[in-house]
């Protein structure tokens, strides 16, 4: 199985680089064979127990985990802004965005070293949640203050509606990825990121595209980010059922909870914004 998604195409059991049953291999016919003192050959079982392997059960569990540090941060964020319900002061507005920038960066900065790195690292993906908490409970705590109506609850009961939805259609309606399909998704999300560091350093210039704004052109990249994230979700619990199925290494679930934690908070930002552009006044 080879995966062009760079979540898990740096899993080298997944793509079939090594042997996933930790069992000996031996050389072939034609092969320069040294056997040694005999003295110190064994019986041809494997010298090494098998290691645990990944279940849906550990995926559960590791996404759980990576999901409570997301929680946690982003509820602690909320409490360091402070209250916004009346004049939000200069000291507020500073701590909001601080923790929205350095968040947002430093994820974005994590997602990459994680998506590339060959072998996963667990603290790597709890730092990366972390960040990722700190950067949306800053910027839940500035939608709910400007556009208030429960925007902040509606978008996370969208975003485990779409994943509930998204899991049973997977599951029920037997949906095959297939090459083209995640190659199409990945060039689709990197595009979008592309455009979103486009638009970021274009404001600074002080031109604005309105790609990622609440106007109709930021009502149609927020569908198409969207759509985007469902798909996401479904190349996510590809990797689980094929890499269950392949016995992979239980340390692969934490690629699994990294790439399911990332398609979640995709969903939710952009929902975040489709509710906050239909419920401008």
């Amino acid at each position: 199985m080879k995966s062009s998604n760079p979540v898990f195409a740096r899993s080298a059991e997944f793509n079939g680089q090594s042997n996933a049953h930790g069992t000996q291999t031996y050389p072939g016919y034609g092969q320069d064979q040294d056997y040694g003192d005999p003295s110190t050959w064994g019986t041809g079982l494997p010298t090494q127990a098998p290691a645990r392997r990944m279940t849906i059960d550990s995926v559960v569990q590791k996404t759980a985990a990576t999901l409570g540090v997301v929680i946690v941060t982003a509820f602690i964020t909320w409490w360091w802004t402070g209250d916004l319900s009346g004049t939000v002061t200069q000291e507020q507005m500073s701590r909001i965005m601080t923790a929205v920038m350095v968040g947002s960066l430093g994820a974005f900065a994590l997602s990459m070293v994680n998506s590339f790195k060959k072998v996963i690292s667990p603290a790597l993906v709890l730092a990366f949640a972390a960040l990722e908490g700190v950067a949306l409970g800053g910027l839940s705590k500035l939608f709910d203050a400007q556009f208030g109506d429960g925007i902040v609850s509606g978008a996370v009961f969208g975003t485990f509606a779409a994943f509930a939805g998204t899991l049973a259609a997977y599951k029920f309606l037997g949906i095959k990825v297939g090459d083209k399909f995640r190659k199409g998704v990945m060039a689709a999300v990197f595009g979008m990121v592309g455009l979103g560091l486009l638009s970021l350093v274009l404001s600074f210039a002080g031109v604005n595209t309105g790609l990622f704004g609440f106007g109709a052109l930021g009502l149609l990249m927020s569908v198409v980010g969207l759509v985007l994230g469902v798909f996401m979700l479904i190349l996510d619990f590809d990797f689980v059922e094929q890499g269950v199925a392949a016995g992979l290494d239980e340390r692969e679930s934490w690629r699994a909870a990294f790439g399911l934690t990332v398609s979640l908070v995709w969903i939710y930002t952009n929902l975040l914004r489709i509710l906050a552009i239909f419920g401008q006044d």
